[in-house]
């Protein structure tokens, strides 16, 4: 229980990279030059989402979600401020809390308080209100075009793996990583700007399915709650 707890949990923080997951879908085609840049993919993605300017604008987030992996429902509550952040997952009475001050920051499951190491806590300080915004042209070292299911994806390349982009709407698709995939199924409107709705995933053997029930966008965060 406690292994299922924690490497859920650390997939729905990731959720904006969803590093730490794997989703199955057909293979796409093969790849060729597209005429765009980064730069014309991220704007594309940026628009579709609802502007730029005002994902800036937002100050705080907060995401439920219900994680759905073999046979569980995991409820879990995400809140982010800037790169601070705090987390928390509940399944079957154990509950499993992430925070992170925007310079340090602790796991605690189950009575077991384990602080963030270093390193990791440097890739955090790097974190933002809006996931989406950590997407910079920078990053991407080509643009591609390819097709899944007889449609067209612009796919940005980086280091940490490969982004799919709806050549037509603008939105991400998929995000593929040497860890794995993952699949967003759907997104939903929320004053104005796009979150993902459903994603579907697997990965070290489990099935998942994170579905957001509900976004609050500048409301209910305060400093007191990354302590």
């Amino acid at each position: 229980m406690k292994k299922i707890i924690s490497s859920i949990a650390l997939a729905a923080v990731l959720s904006g990279t969803v590093a730490a997951q794997t989703a199955t879908v057909k293979a796409a085609t093969e790849s060729k030059v597209s005429s765009m840049t980064p730069s014309q993919v991220l704007d594309k993605y940026f628009n579709a989402l609802g502007g730029k300017a005002k994902m800036e604008a937002v100050k705080s987030v907060t995401i439920e979600n219900v994680i759905s992996a073999q046979g569980m429902e995991i409820n879990s509550v995400t809140k982010k401020m800037g790169n601070k952040f705090k987390s928390t997952q509940s399944v079957m009475g154990q509950e499993m809390v992430q925070v992170f001050d925007g310079e340090k920051g602790y796991m605690n499951q189950m009575g077991t308080k384990t602080e963030f190491p270093a390193t990791q806590a440097a890739e955090m300080k790097k974190g933002l209100t809006m996931d989406a915004l950590a997407y910079t042209p920078a990053t991407f070292k080509t643009v591609t075009e390819e097709q899944i299911d007889g449609k067209n994806y612009n796919v940005l390349t980086s280091d940490k793996g490969k982004f799919y982009f709806d050549a037509t709407t603008g939105l991400l698709y998929k995000v593929s990583t040497p860890q794995g995939d993952a699949v967003t199924k759907s997104y939903i409107t929320v004053d104005g700007l796009k979150f993902p709705e459903v994603m579907e995933a697997e990965g070290g053997g489990q099935q998942v399915t994170i579905k957001t029930t509900k976004v609050t966008l500048n409301s209910g965060v305060t400093a007191e709650d990354f302590k």
